[in-house]
């Protein structure tokens, strides 16, 4: 996956509220770890939030975060896309779009929908409703 972007962080004042408006307490760790996330879209893994938030003299353990990533994702906060089988990361951009994974370097990268054209979907089983529909395009490098 790539490095935490640089870019200005949403004030807390801004998570809060944020997390306030979808039912979610603002505990300090909760608000550390979406300042973080929220600064912009992006993908990160649980592992890469810790190290950063760490980083910045923040104490705080790893099921903590892994909590609060699975509360965010419950809540429509962040994107759980799983990039491999024992890998995945969380998506900040919630808007409808796809991604291509490079396997070569991690990187996770967004594409819009009309980029991708997906024809039919297949019957869906009685009594269910579409949900979303997740493409993770694969890439490697050549040779």
């Amino acid at each position: 996956m790539s490095a935490v972007p640089t870019t200005v962080s949403p004030s807390r004042e801004q998570v809060i509220q944020l997390l306030e408006s979808k039912g979610i307490g603002p505990t300090q760790q909760r608000v550390r770890v979406g300042e973080l996330l929220f600064a912009c879209d992006q993908h990160l893994t649980a592992d890469q939030i810790i190290e950063s938030l760490r980083v910045d003299g923040a104490r705080i353990s790893k099921a903590t975060v892994y909590n609060t990533l699975n509360l965010f994702a419950e809540h429509g906060l962040v994107r759980q896309i799983n990039v491999d089988s024992t890998r995945a990361c969380f998506d900040s951009n919630t808007r409808d779009h796809y991604h291509i994974h490079n396997v070569d370097t991690g990187e996770l990268v967004d594409v819009g929908l009309p980029q991708v054209r997906l024809e039919s979907l297949p019957n869906l089983p009685e009594g269910t409703e579409l949900a979303g529909v997740d493409i993770v395009i694969r890439v490697r490098r050549k040779g």
